[in-house]
């Protein structure tokens, strides 16, 4: 733990001016009841800030709250040292920060595989340092504060597919099955990829009960797809997305839908066909499966 506050290095407010990208952040002090959106120099006169705009993810920020959190954030962490580490002298609590070459987008234009990627990354960092499962990642110490300890560690930003393979090497990386579970649905970037595929699915559904392909249809799809959104936003999450995140959503759901997808493209008698042929091939699945079994049991009763 550090003794007193070391104030930020001359790097570090350069460095941290090119890996910022939030130009109107949510900010405040100790009271987070206080916490407002102020334009970027305002917002950096305060110890907590925004981690990343509401469009773009470019920093993974992980809580660790014990004693020794600078040391936990940098040890055995060969090829992914996290670039800022921000400790709070007073209890050796730190934030340890990993900065993306490549932000990933997380609007309607967004893909979800990536968004997916960096939401198990960002586990897996916290898995590798033991930080907090709580902390959503909202806010971040601000590394420009006096109130703060911060350093550089590591200068150059990361790829996430780098930050991935450091990560398995380490052994630190979640399985494929931690991508189910409730803390991967309801944290951090994981509500954003849980919204996304809730409504989605629904969605399918619905487009199977219009009539037509009409700009009438398309529109009673919009207003289903966004009251969908907004609903699950508030029945999934202790800490629901902000609206204008459920909005990106609906738009990019609405739009692939509209524009990509054959249920809309071949329109309302070819997508009706097409859900029975996939039903009946997936009963026969179903009955050859059930087959099988019965056909092995009956063989392993015979042969006793």
């Amino acid at each position: 733990m550090t003794e007193k506050i070391a104030q930020p290095t001359l790097e570090l407010p350069r460095a941290f001016e090119a890996w910022y990208l939030p130009q109107r952040p949510l900010c405040c002090d100790a009271d987070y009841s206080l916490l407002r959106r102020r334009s970027r120099a305002e917002a950096l006169k305060h110890t907590h800030i925004e981690t990343n705009p509401s469009a773009l993810v470019n920093m993974l920020v992980v809580d660790i709250d014990a004693a020794e959190g600078r040391a936990m954030a940098l040890w055995e962490h060969q090829g992914m040292m996290p670039n800022l580490v921000m400790e709070n002298p007073a209890n050796g609590h730190a934030h340890a920060a990993w900065v993306l070459a490549a932000p990933v987008c997380r609007t309607d234009v967004a893909r979800l595989k990536p968004l997916k990627l960096a939401r198990s990354v960002t586990e897996g960092l916290r898995r590798s340092c033991d930080g907090d499962t709580g902390y959503a990642g909202l806010l971040m110490k601000n590394p420009l504060s006096g109130a703060w300890s911060s350093e550089i560690t590591a200068p150059d930003a990361y790829a996430l597919d780098q930050l991935r393979a450091a990560l398995e090497e380490h052994g630190d990386m979640p399985p494929a099955s931690w991508k189910r579970t409730k803390r991967a649905r309801t944290q951090g970037l994981g509500r954003n990829c849980t919204l996304f595929d809730e409504a989605r699915t629904d969605a399918y559904r619905y487009v199977r009960k219009l009539p037509d392909r009409t700009p009438e249809s398309g529109e009673m799809l919009r207003e289903h797809v966004r009251a969908t959104c907004h609903q699950l936003n508030a029945a999934l999450f202790a800490d629901p997305l902000p609206a204008r995140e459920v909005e990106d959503i609906t738009r990019s759901i609405h739009k692939w839908i509209t524009t990509r997808s054959r249920m809309w493209r071949d329109g309302a008698v070819a997508c009706e066909a097409t859900f029975i042929a996939m039903q009946s091939a997936r009963r026969l699945k179903r009955t050859k499966k059930f087959n099988e079994k019965f056909e092995r049991y009956a063989q392993e009763v015979l042969e006793k």
